[in-house]
């Protein structure tokens, strides 16, 4: 097996209130992301998740606790770690390549006009904006600007894509184009992904793993899904495989009933340093009360450390 990609190891964030005490939004935070892996986040409001998703990208210190990547603590922003936010966050002055070519001269300084333009629409092709890269934002759609923002994102070949509710504010529509433009994007490049979502059949669709936080303050890592769906996926098709209804039933019957009760009586044997791995298969039960009445016998292994 090869190495974690990233360790999470302990991380808590804690924040001073107006009556001199602290608030704990998370704490005692531990898990691993692999080399390819895509990893979903998925918690009510006031989790942490985008604090999480800070502190792997060094926009933000934790209180305790520490974050490697490949090997080296992150102790910063780093252009390994390249972040895809909820606005598409582009420079409006640059066209759709200009803000692509930003982070290509940024990554790579001594490379001359005709190799980072080269480079630049390597990437635009694949998100599909051929034909736009001379379009500046406010020429774009908002679903084209996000393409231009993974496209911003992927070009500097980062060993790490952070991903913060990426689609959220786009129309159904688009937000599931811009799904399977990331998952071809994924299987042609297999790159690491970790993403915050609060939609749980994006999280099914794109996800291999799936991190289930409880509900803030003193949030935890609940339990970690593991996806039973293959890999090849495709919107159209996806709730027919095997052990959907039950993989789903399972995310929602968490943040619905589970992730309100767990932080007051976890189960027994829970272990924040090694929260437990979860298979939901095709044999289990297929409706939210009968998925919740099998949550004592679902299998379960050791988070791998």
């Amino acid at each position: 097996m090869p190495e974690p990609l990233i360790r999470i190891e302990g991380i808590a964030k804690r924040f001073p209130s107006r009556t001199g005490a602290q608030t704990t939004v998370f704490e005692n935070l531990y898990f691993n992301i692999d080399p390819g892996e895509f990893v979903c986040l998925i918690g009510h409001s006031g989790c942490g998740k985008t604090t999480i998703l800070n502190v792997l990208a060094g926009l933000e210190t934790a209180t305790e606790g520490y974050v490697f990547v490949a090997g080296r603590e992150v102790s910063g922003p780093s252009l390994d770690r390249a972040v895809i936010f909820q606005s598409h966050a582009l420079m409006p002055w640059l066209t759709a390549l200009g803000n692509v070519a930003f982070a290509v001269q940024s990554r790579w300084p001594s490379w001359d006009a005709q190799k980072v333009r080269a480079h630049c629409m390597k990437y635009l092709e694949l998100v599909n904006l051929l034909g736009a890269e001379r379009k500046r934002p406010s020429e774009l759609s908002g679903g084209m600007k996000q393409r231009v923002g993974i496209a911003r994102a992927l070009s500097i070949e980062p060993k790490m894509l952070l991903m913060d509710e990426p689609f959220s504010a786009l129309d159904a529509l688009t937000r599931g184009v811009l799904q399977d433009e990331v998952l071809r994007i994924c299987a042609e490049t297999r790159q690491t992904v970790f993403m915050i979502t609060h939609d749980v059949d994006e999280a099914i669709l794109l996800a291999d793993r799936i991190v289930l936080m409880t509900n803030g303050p003193e949030a935890k890592v609940a339990e970690i899904v593991c996806n039973p769906l293959p890999r090849t996926r495709h919107r159209d098709t996806v709730h027919k495989e095997p052990g959907y209804y039950a993989l789903r039933n399972h995310l929602v019957d968490f943040l619905v009933t589970r992730s309100r009760k767990f932080n007051d009586a976890p189960p027994a044997g829970y272990d924040q340093r090694s929260p437990p791995l979860v298979y939901p298969g095709a044999d289990m039960p297929e409706s939210p009360a009968e998925a919740a009445a099998a949550m004592n016998d679902r299998v379960v292994v050791p988070l791998r450390h």
